[in-house]
């Protein structure tokens, strides 16, 4: 099994689900609630390890119910969950409406994460046995750039989810081995809504950037080669919600278990479709059987 480290955040996602997310100062009846383990670095854990990846996952959860229910979902997904603290106070938690056409807005509430501004006692060795390192940004900047100058330490694979999108410190992209921005993020971060532009402006700063692009697929740039688009799978969409984090962590288990990049982006493609099928962060994300079946049924499986 391919070693995954997470570093990251731990929410608890306020779902509501609408015909039509409402405009300012509107009221809409919703058709639905729910309350689901989420966040971004919890959702990339729970993907790594359901794709196939031994993980461990960093970071902090409260003192209160949340947590709880937080710290069993990641164990009932094979997360180690020995480096996830509990802290005083309340956990994180994200106040989601999804629309009938799977679209999402998402207001979060750090808590507990905010608590994460560094390193603790034993971070250093999980990353170290590590063959990647998992990063997003939903914790507090200090304990990002702690955790990516210590996979550059020890030369672990660190990836890089630039959510929610902010200017990053040139320290923090020189640790940078693969970043993942949606097309809005990437947007953010280099001024151009084109995505080839936007990839090639970030490749002045990172080796290799994989721009996920929704509906439309993906879009891999790297240093010195030609970029490369590959389609998502045609399905319809229920939940978008952490369908990227689907995304992120089933890629990284492919590249960890050796595999050339376009079929590790087919795959991890191959993921974050089935999870849109379904509603729910963590509860929609497939488990590795689903996935080597789907993405086994796609046009091309073969190339």
């Amino acid at each position: 099994m391919t070693a995954i480290a997470v570093l990251g955040s731990t929410n608890m996602d306020l779902v509501a689900y609408v015909p039509k997310a409402p405009r300012l100062g509107e009221t809409v009846t919703g058709r639905a609630f729910r309350t689901v383990p989420g966040g971004k670095g919890a959702n990339q854990a729970v993907a790594a390890a359901r794709s196939g990846g031994e993980v461990v996952m960093i970071g902090a959860v409260g003192a209160d119910e949340f947590g709880v229910r937080l710290r069993s979902a990641l164990t009932a997904a094979g997360v180690e969950t020995a480096a996830l603290r509990t802290v005083e106070g309340a956990s994180g938690t994200a106040h989601i409406t999804v629309d009938d056409e799977g679209g999402n807005s998402i207001i979060v509430i750090p808590g507990a994460n905010a608590h994460v501004t560094g390193q603790e006692a034993g971070d250093d060795a999980r990353i170290a046995a590590a063959g990647s390192l998992l990063l997003q940004l939903e914790l507090p900047l200090p304990a990002v750039l702690a955790g990516a100058r210590a996979a550059r330490a020890h030369g672990v694979r660190t990836v890089l989810t630039p959510a929610p999108a902010q200017p990053l410190p040139t320290e923090l992209l020189a640790a940078t081995d693969l970043l993942v921005p949606n097309e809005h993020e990437a947007a953010t971060l280099t001024g151009l809504t084109d995505p080839r532009q936007a990839a090639g402006a970030l490749l002045d700063d990172v080796p290799e950037v994989v721009i996920t692009l929704g509906a439309a697929g993906v879009l891999y740039a790297a240093r010195g080669r030609e970029p490369l688009a590959v389609p998502a799978p045609r399905v319809r969409a229920v939940d978008t919600t952490a369908a990227g984090d689907t995304f992120v962590g089933a890629l990284a288990v492919a590249l960890g278990e050796g595999r050339p990049m376009p079929v590790a982006l087919r795959w991890a493609s191959a993921a974050a479709a089935l999870s849109v099928q379904r509603p729910g962060a963590q509860d929609s994300m497939p488990a590795r059987a689903e996935t080597d079946a789907f993405a086994a049924a796609q046009p091309g499986a073969a190339s």
